[in-house]
């Protein structure tokens, strides 16, 4: 009975198998701390190519890469201006993820007296700044996930 189980579970995986690979390269897009630097920049307005190396102190080279491969991964959106391209993220899930990430790894290492020091902080990170989203779709301030974390 239970290897008949176990193969019910085998196939399982291996139907699953294309989703998990979808979801291993949506990951990959959060594996590089240059290009979370860039993700941190246009998260809520958008920016030149210029302005993300300005912000961000990456190369011009840099910065077009990880902006290239966000827009081709279909995360963030390209609008051109004239000579200039601007670009800005377009997937709320990817900056949810990135600030569930950042506030549940910082508050894990800190005390419990350092958690006012994280609320401050975590507002200027990735915060929604003058973005207009709907209320139910809107991610989570590092704020509001720092009260969380400290409430359990």
């Amino acid at each position: 009975m239970n290897q008949i189980k176990d193969k019910k579970e085998v196939v399982q995986v291996e139907e699953l198998e294309p989703v998990f690979d979808k979801v291993a390269r949506y990951f990959s897009l959060l594996s590089d701390s240059s290009r979370l630097k860039v993700i941190h920049t246009i998260c809520n307005l958008e920016k030149s190519v210029n302005d993300v190396v300005t912000t961000t102190g990456l190369s011009q080279s840099t910065v077009s890469r990880h902006l290239a491969n966000l827009h081709m991964a279909g995360v963030a959106s390209r609008r051109k201006v004239g000579a200039q391209a601007l670009y800005t993220i377009t997937d709320r899930t990817l900056t949810e993820i990135c600030r569930n990430a950042c506030v549940s790894l910082v508050a894990r290492e800190m005390e419990q007296t350092d958690v006012q020091a994280l609320q401050r902080g975590a507002s200027q990170f990735m915060s929604e700044g003058e973005v207009a989203v709907h209320a139910e779709s809107r991610a989570p301030t590092y704020a509001a996930l720092a009260a969380q974390q400290e409430a359990r």
